[in-house]
């Protein structure tokens, strides 16, 4: 049980490390390259405690059930991309409120600027999109499969 919990904060560890390094490179704030400091630290520590375990306890490892392993991951991965979708789309939604991303035409209807949409915002959604798909398919599929034959 150790080593799932190990595994999956190294795996919410590394997608933050991920989200920090991208929104640095985007807007140069100091905050997020002290999250990128400190998530690479975390890292670091976290795979530095797993190899530590695999090497003095073997039989930890040999024990692993990775079907769970895989099914937490893929869960978790799902859902952060979930929530990068859910952001995207409530970045998006609330620029086009503001009055300078839209005009109204001649019939009184509301016409959007190509500024309501950032070409980051595109890329982030599609470039996300196979992964979000792969693991929620295998997620969803190990839960009918856990619902269904009651294991997963």
């Amino acid at each position: 049980m150790l080593i799932i919990f190990l595994i999956s904060t190294l795996l919410i560890s590394f997608l933050l490390h991920i989200y920090c390094v991208v929104k640095y490179a985007v807007q140069r704030l100091n905050k997020f390259y002290r999250g990128f400091i400190i998530t690479a630290i975390t890292n670091a520590i976290l795979a530095l405690s797993l190899i530590y375990l695999a090497l003095n306890k073997p039989d930890i490892i040999q024990h692993l059930d990775m079907r769970v392993l895989l099914w937490i991951m893929s869960g978790v991965v799902m859902v952060m991309l979930l929530i990068l979708k859910i952001s995207v789309f409530r970045r998006i939604y609330l620029r086009a409120q503001d009055p300078q991303h839209f005009h109204y035409n001649f019939f009184g209807k509301k016409v959007l600027h190509s500024s309501a949409v950032k070409p980051i915002d595109i890329v982030m959604f599609f470039g996300s999109m196979p992964f979000f798909l792969f693991a929620g398919a295998y997620f969803v599929a190990r839960v009918i499969n856990l619902i269904l034959y009651n294991h997963i």
